[in-house]
């Protein structure tokens, strides 16, 4: 039956959007987790809200408005609004434990939008008049939001949360924050975590944020484990056993503090002592890919030890062999939990070629590789790895030195450029003794001491391949 639409109903539904319309216009000049442009891939939201749940469970913070937050966020991007409302929910009635603070407006800003996306217009538009009124009560000059150092904080734990493309954004949210109370314990702790993740270089920047954190938070063991880790880093071997010890002999926050020591251990080459600690974080948090894959990163470690022992060979080819499949079946089940987990299919990868699974390496080191919007740094170590899978396994100098260059076109300082720079140096060198493409190889040695500053012998090297060919590749 057709129905017959009335000017009345034309004219109310002409209403309805320009409500809608005005709704969504506030809505855009909230300051929560819809309007922070967090950046995440759609395949890593299982994973995303299993941590944030573990931490909502295991990491004992002070209030976990902020996490609830996170949660409701992740939901309603999985199309479950009422799972998100519940979430809301729940950090509303904590909230009201406290006293009003100006935190409130983001959850309140959250519950706007959901019930907006659920078509309730006026249930989001009594959230905006309650952001509103605090705004008010905090004499904020915006009507919608506040700029103050709670929200800053409140975006910093939101972005650090969401992955390595947040991280420089968190950085810079909890500078804002202190900028305003340089003392807070809270706003140091998470600035430290988030320079701690960015971190990628030899300048140690996160060293002094860590320690001011562990003087500000003292019974706190979940940063103390980030400064043992920053200090075992940099040869500090004796005050980061002392902030290790301390942090597990704390009953707060032991999951966390777990996954973390067992890291400190493996890296020490204590991998019993690390498995120990990972098994015990795996009983709690059994679909952490994080933990799988710390575990997986031991197996791989005790594999190279054999391998570089002096056992009997046969007996190490076995054993070989079985600790590479017990590697690689943790980074399975790790890119399973994290599809998005980059240097898991490159650890896989290596594991696999150690084993001689040369086609299986391959594809795990193409979808690492193939992967949109990789971190640089991490862009350049996967092209480092594979340079060396290249050369070693496949016996390619050709290949290897492609990856090298592809990985030093990324222009940023870090850990990484500098082991492509060795890498690339030593190729050359060899190739220049054995007289393998006497040009390309002496004008790579040139480009090497240009990326490293050393411009007086790169010019060197550039005049000698001139001398050697009378003309430049434009390439180098």
């Amino acid at each position: 039956m057709k129905v017959q639409r009335t000017s009345a109903t034309i004219t109310a539904t002409m209403g309805e959007n320009a409500g809608a319309d005005q709704v969504k216009e506030n809505l855009l000049q909230l300051s929560c987790h819809f309007t922070w442009g967090l950046l995440f891939e759609d395949a890593d939201i299982p994973d995303l809200e299993m941590r944030i749940s573990e931490q909502v469970e295991f990491l004992d913070i002070t209030s976990t408005v902020g996490m609830h937050n996170l949660l409701a966020y992740v939901r309603h991007l999985k199309g479950q609004n009422e799972g998100a409302l519940q979430s809301l929910r729940e950090a509303e009635a904590l909230i009201q434990e406290e006293p009003l603070g100006k935190r409130s407006v983001v959850t309140w800003g959250n519950c706007a939008w959901v019930h907006y996306y659920m078509g309730s217009l006026a249930e989001a538009q009594s959230y905006l008049d309650k952001v509103e009124n605090t705004c008010k009560d905090f004499a904020s000059p915006f009507r919608y939001r506040m700029e103050c150092a709670e929200m800053h904080c409140e975006e910093g734990w939101a972005l650090l949360k969401c992955g390595g493309r947040n991280y420089r954004r968190a950085m810079e949210s909890f500078a804002k924050a202190l900028e305003a109370e340089p003392e807070n314990p809270e706003y140091n702790t998470g600035y430290a975590v988030a320079t701690y993740r960015e971190d990628n270089d030899d300048n140690n920047m996160s060293l002094e944020p860590l320690r001011r954190a562990v003087i500000l938070n003292p019974a706190d063991p979940y940063i103390k484990v980030y400064l043992a880790l920053k200090l075992q880093n940099i040869g500090e071997t004796e005050e980061a056993e002392r902030h290790i010890e301390e942090a597990l002999s704390s009953t707060s926050c032991q999951t966390y503090v777990f996954r973390y020591a067992a890291k400190y251990y493996r890296r020490k080459g204590y991998i019993d002592k690390a498995l120990q600690l990972l098994h015990k974080a795996l009983q709690t948090s059994p679909e952490s890919g994080y933990l799988h894959y710390q575990i997986g990163l031991c197996y791989k470690q005790q594999m190279i030890q054999l391998k570089t022992s002096r056992n009997t060979l046969s007996r190490r080819q076995g054993s070989i062999k079985e600790l590479a499949q017990r590697a690689i079946s943790k980074f399975q089940k790790t890119v399973n939990l994290r599809p998005t987990f980059e240097m898991a299919y490159v650890c896989m990868a290596e594991a696999q070629a150690e084993i001689f699974l040369y086609e299986e390496a391959e594809a795990n080191f193409k979808t690492a590789l193939n992967m949109e919007n990789l971190v640089g740094h991490i862009e350049q170590d996967i092209h480092f790895r594979y340079g060396r899978y290249q050369l070693f396994h496949q016996k390619s100098e050709d290949k290897a030195i492609t990856h090298y260059l592809k990985g030093l076109k990324i222009e940023e300082t870090s850990y990484a450029q500098r082991k492509l720079l060795t890498a690339l140096e030593k190729v050359a060198e060899r190739r220049v003794k054995q007289n393998v493409r006497p040009v390309e190889s002496t004008s790579l040695l040139g480009l090497v001491h240009k990326l490293k500053g050393n411009m007086p012998e790169a010019l060197l090297y550039y005049e000698k391949a001139l001398r050697l060919t009378g003309e430049m590749n434009p390439e180098f």
